[in-house]
């Protein structure tokens, strides 16, 4: 192996730069402080990136930072999954060993990284595809937190530019979830290579966004740095007039003027730069070009030992005819027993040389040398290499078979995003290869279904649909009965993601196409099960899960068996028997913590948040959560399993008024990129504290966002009655009630109401307080909506405390209301029933007993920010001269409207304009404004919106 030798042509000096160190050392202390950072460093090909980060690195390490470095690699059009992260893993290991970085881990945990390295034993057998990607990167976070425990971090990864989309999911998730350790991540790209539709545009976009990431634009070098670089070079002062033409004819770009001055020739000047790259290759000797062709061909970085096979050299003569390639800098000693280019673009200019049957070839050499020896590159990175050579050679047999054998590989190493793009290049040489099913051992409806499955779980549902309907195309179900039926699931599934109609009716043709026991039925069953129960087909929903919960049974599939008692669990929630739910679920969690399966532990887990909330036990639920929490943490499914039951924990602080932590938990699951589902229901969360806070902006976003606003319901029960719920308090916090009463015709017509009381009651009570502010504008079509909310409640059922006191929120026993809010600890909705308590009191004179209200409601709406809640409690407590604190005196009722003003504030809050009211009232628009003028101080608020609002509730209008 050959020894590093002297190198020309670069500048020992280090040139300028001194504000992007500055820049990266300000964001390394910033990352001691633990608040995470990020430098993202762009900037031209040779235009010294590797040379910054080099020296930043050094001074990093030398400051007792742990610097680990990763590259992407330009194998194929998406780069090599991984590749930067399974570098740096390597390296760690080669510093330490594989147990201590397991240790690091949560128990078991270093299992999943032996599919990005073999030093951890087997991979783990969790089939688990579409939470196992989440896993990892969330191993990889909690490795990088761990290490940061010891001392800070410093994480580089160079060329962005070739990152493969595994990769640049993991840097994006990274980025947003380091938010507490001294870590700095430090990734270069080339700017020149983001063509419009680059796939790295939208994570530099997305990371732009993150707090803590810092972007650096490298620019070229200025004439005096030039000058700076060529001194160093040389070893003297080069005359102007010679700065001065390589400055102009480099550009600025420090490897380019490396290359002018290793050309010898300042009078010369290449074509293209191109011709100015090769000509430092184009001096050695044929041999060594020969060679450094064989070494294109390889990519950027090849080993010794490949290189040689490839070339059909002894170690001896390889090294004699590098020699010359490592003293003039072309080529590069690395670890390992490798070499590499001294620049990519130095690479790109010798494998551009190649005679295109040169460049086939080559790639086929290879490709047969690693596949007969795997050992010739990195573990797991064989199949890839070989696919990718077959298919530079254009060989279309080989390249179909090894894409097919790489493609599993990435689905081991849960790269799924590489892996479909393998089996498109499979299915593109499908028709190209007569045998193709035979060479492989599949049909091409198996190639299919492999897609759709890698393209649900990397989230592309597009994509995962358009392979379903490819697969079904080709299937009979007639002969395929059962293969038919698991793509109709999957089809399912993708509607239910995407929040589209008709998976239900999916799931009905996939049941009659598998009538008899089998594990097929059992998979179809237990999907419409859980559709049913969510729409609040219950009896039936229970049917189907129950024969699929028998056929586990016969089969001892304890698994199976779990997460079906989780789907009864979630009908008899929906039926009103919270006791039954938590006990069905403490049933699946003790089948879960005898198997020791995380992911069954958590679901049930998270199942009895929820049913603690909804019993009124918010505070044993919060409790709960915070347990489940750590135990998604210490199994590595926080990002998948943990975002879900914070979810949980969310909804319940938001019960308890604990508003603040329910919003920091909202956000900090934002960063961890939950899935559509999950991110609504987090959303619903935010809109019911955003609107009870006067938040109208961010209540319209979220409610736009969660497809409030669409004329398509939810498919989905719970989704439309809390869609419903929101948007009606969403016009009263506009002042539109009459716009409220529309939703709640709209949603009375035919309504997919909850079964669940808890909702169903909730929605009702928002419905009564909606028809009590529109009722003196309009009281025949309140009329009509109060007849269709008593049909409706008069099949309703209570399943505990808080489905009772919001059905005496709508049968308007609001002092009943607030007792059983104030034992249940909720104080916004006590507020609330005070209020319209006080107003019920207010209405029969009885002055006293409303002020009492008022004062106990006051300071609760005050402690949560309720601006909205405290502006009624306030308007009211002045209408009735009420004052709100016992010291006050009372003062002169400001609300006391004249005749005139009400016949005003009447049509004010119809929505008429002042034009309008002028012409029916027979007074001037000027008169009208004049009036409104003294309509809003006396109500005490300062719009036309709020006045109208105002006036619904306090009843002004009757």
């Amino acid at each position: 192996m050959l020894n590093d030798m002297t190198r020309r042509a670069v500048s020992p000096v280090f040139v300028g730069r001194d504000a992007e160190l500055e820049t990266l050392g300000e964001a390394y202390d910033q990352a001691r402080k633990q608040a995470t950072a990020a430098v993202l460093i762009g900037g031209e090909a040779g235009v010294g990136k590797t040379r910054l980060v080099s020296r930043f690195a050094e001074q990093a390490e030398q400051d007792g930072a742990h610097v680990l470095v990763g590259g992407c690699v330009e194998l194929s059009a998406e780069g090599l999954a991984y590749a930067p992260f399974t570098a740096a893993l390597r390296q760690l290991v080669r510093e330490t060993s594989a147990a201590e970085v397991a240790a690091l881990l949560p128990d078991g945990a270093g299992r999943d990284l032996a599919r990005l390295l073999p030093e951890f034993g087997e991979p783990s057998g969790d089939g688990e595809s579409e939470s196992a990607r989440a896993r990892l990167f969330e191993l990889i976070l909690t490795l990088l937190e761990r290490l940061a425990e010891r001392r800070p971090v410093v994480l580089i990864i160079e060329d962005l530019h070739w990152a493969d989309r595994s990769s640049r999911d993991l840097i994006a998730f990274l980025s947003r979830n380091l938010r507490t350790a001294p870590v700095l991540m430090v990734m270069t790209y080339r700017s020149d290579e983001l063509h419009r539709t680059h796939p790295l545009r939208p994570v530099l976009a997305e990371l732009a966004r993150v707090n803590g990431v810092i972007r650096v634009d490298l620019p070229r070098f200025t004439q005096d740095e030039v000058a700076e670089q060529m001194a160093g070079i040389l070893g003297v002062a080069p005359d102007f007039a010679r700065v001065d033409q390589v400055f102009e004819r480099s550009g600025g770009i420090p490897l380019f003027v490396e290359a002018l001055l290793d050309s010898g020739s300042e009078c010369s000047f290449p074509d293209s730069l191109h011709d100015l790259i090769i000509g430092s290759v184009e001096r050695l000797p044929e041999e060594t070009q020969r060679v450094l062709r064989i070494a294109a061909a390889g990519g950027v970085r090849v080993g010794h030992d490949l290189l040689a096979a490839v070339g059909g050299l002894s170690d001896v003569d390889l090294e004699d005819a590098l020699r010359p390639a490592i003293a003039a800098n072309v080529l590069q000693v690395a670890d390992g027993r490798a070499y590499t280019f001294r620049h990519a673009l130095i690479r790109e200019a010798v494998h551009d040389e190649l005679l295109p049957g040169e460049h086939a070839r080559l790639h086929a050499r290879y490709a047969e040398e690693i596949d007969r020896d795997r050992t010739l590159v990195p573990h797991g990175r064989a199949p890839i290499e070989i696919a990718h050579h077959w298919y530079s050679a254009r060989d279309d047999l080989w390249a179909l078979i090894s894409a097919w054998e790489a493609a599993q590989k990435a689905a081991k190493s849960f790269a799924y995003t590489e892996q479909i793009q393998l089996l498109e290049r499979v299915l593109t040489l499908w028709d190209k290869v007569p045998d193709a099913a035979e060479r492989i051992g599949v049909d091409h409806c198996t190639v299919l279904e492999r897609a759709s499955e890698a393209a649900y779980v990397s989230g592309d549902m597009e994509r995962s649909m358009k392979f379903v309907r490819g697969a079904l195309h080709e299937l009979d179900e007639r002969t395929t009965p059962e293969r038919v039926a698991e793509l109709m699931v999957r089809m399912a599934d993708i509607k239910q993601h995407k929040g589209r109609p008709g998976a239900v009716e999916d799931l009905r043709r996939a049941e009659r196409l598998v009538p008899r026991p089998s594990d097929t039925r059992t998979l179809v069953l237990t999907r419409l099960g859980t559709i049913l129960m969510c729409t609040d087909r219950v009896v039936e929903g229970t049917a189907v899960t129950e024969e699929a919960l028998r056929y586990a049974r016969e089969t001892g599939d304890e698994c199976q068996e779990a997460d079906l008692l989780m789907n009864l669990a979630l009908g008899h929630s929906v039926s009103g028997d919270l006791e039954l739910t938590f006990a069905t679920n403490e049933r699946a969690l003790a089948i879960g913590t005898r198997l020791n399966a995380p992911r069954i532990v958590l679901r049930a887990l998270a199942n009895n948040v929820d049913a603690l909330d909804n019993l009124g036990r918010s505070n044993e639920a919060v409790e709960l959560a915070l347990e489940g929490e750590k135990l998604a943490r210490r199994y590595g499914r926080y990002r998948h399993q943990g975002v879900f039951i914070a979810n949980n924990r969310a909804e319940a602080l938001e019960s308890l008024g604990r508003w603040d932590e329910a919003i920091e938990i909202i956000e900090r699951a934002f960063t961890m990129g939950p899935s559509p589902r999950n991110r609504w229901h987090m959303l619903r969360v935010r809109a019911d504290i955003a609107i009870a806070r006067g938040e109208e902006e961010v209540a319209h976003g979220i409610l736009a966002e969660v497809g409030a606003f669409s004329p398509q319901p939810e498919e989905q029960t719970q989704e439309w009655t809390n869609n419903t719920r929101l948007l009606l308090a969403y016009f009263m916090l506009k002042g539109k009630p009459l716009k409220a009463v529309e939703v709640a015709e709209v949603a009375l017509d035919d309504p997919p109401l909850s079964r669940k009381a808890m909702l169903g009651w909730r929605l009702l009570a928002a419905i009564r307080s909606v028809c009590d502010a529109a009722e003196p504008v309009d009281g025949a079509r309140v009329a009509a909506v109060r007849a269709r909310t008593e049909e409706l409640a008069a099949d309703m059922t209570e399943d505990g405390p808080v489905g009772r006191a919001f059905r005496l929120v709508y049968q308007g026993d609001f002092d009943a209301a607030a007792e059983e809010w104030k034992r249940l600890g909720r104080p916004y909705v006590r507020a609330k029933s005070l209020l319209h308590a006080a107003g019920v009191a207010a209405a029969a004179g009885d002055r006293d007993g409303a002020t009492a209200r008022l004062r106990e409601a006051c300071p609760l709406a005050e402690a949560l920010r309720a601006v909205p809640l405290r502006t009624q409690i306030e308007t009211l407590a002045r209408r009735v001269g009420a004052p709100l604190s016992e010291t006050a005196r009372p003062a002169d009722d400001p609300a006391a409207l004249t005749p005139r003003e009400l016949e005003v504030l009447r049509l004010v809050a119809a929505g008429r304009s002042n034009r309008d009211i002028a012409a029916e009232l027979f007074i001037s628009a000027k008169t009208v404004s004049v009036h409104v003028s003294n309509i809003l101080p006396k109500l005490g608020v300062s719009t036309r919106g709020e006045a109208a609002a105002a006036a619904h509730r306090l009843q002004l209008l009757g």
